[in-house]
């Protein structure tokens, strides 16, 4: 009898894959791209910014594009952990949703509101996947995947020279920011 419930346990078992992901951590395809989240608008908000470009070109005239909102988000765990020790455990993952912003609707009469997806950047911090530790990985609105955008890219060398805790931008992040300071864990010429 025991081995009747014994067998088809031990078979669901071995039939498990070795290492299985965490829902929140980042997902790969075979050929290294990225999986976007189905529900990282389910993570923790972190901020949300104004006309701060990140790098987004209007095609039509090569320009950097104003007046857009950003929207970061990052996984619970990570947060929880930021909270604690004011640093990044490794599979952090943020996402950043780009959105176009507009004046005009419904009873607005002033101000700006979000409006439509532009698109997403994911920040993945994968020790060991990644030489820097941290990627970038851009979407389009309607991508479901997408490649890292490499060591040398743009990104990775604005975040490098910017980022006031470990390659990231916690310094638009006000809740996050003070954690930080109080940690000690803020780069020097960030903390001033």
């Amino acid at each position: 009898m025991k081995l009747k419930l014994f067998l088809p346990l031990l078979l669901a078992c071995l039939n498990l894959p070795a290492q299985q992901a965490r829902p929140d951590e980042p997902q790969y395809t075979s050929d290294g791209q990225l999986k976007l989240p189905d529900n990282y608008r389910e993570w923790v908000f972190l901020s949300s910014g104004l006309g701060m470009t990140y790098g987004f070109v209007d095609s039509a005239t090569n320009s950097a594009v104003g007046d857009r909102f950003d929207n970061v988000f990052v996984t619970p765990q990570a947060y929880r952990a930021f909270l604690a020790t004011g640093t990044w455990p490794d599979k952090t993952m943020f996402i950043m949703e780009v959105r176009t912003s507009t004046s005009k609707g419904s009873i607005n009469k002033g101000g700006h509101f979000q409006e439509g997806l532009v698109g997403l950047e994911a920040h993945v911090k994968d020790q060991s996947r990644f030489p820097n530790k941290w990627e970038f990985f851009g979407f389009g609105p309607a991508s479901r995947m997408a490649p890292p955008k490499g060591a040398k890219s743009s990104c990775q060398t604005c975040h490098a020279t910017n980022g006031a805790v470990d390659n990231t931008f916690v310094q638009f992040y006000p809740t996050l920011l003070q954690v930080a300071k109080s940690k000690g864990t803020l780069k020097p010429e960030i903390a001033k």
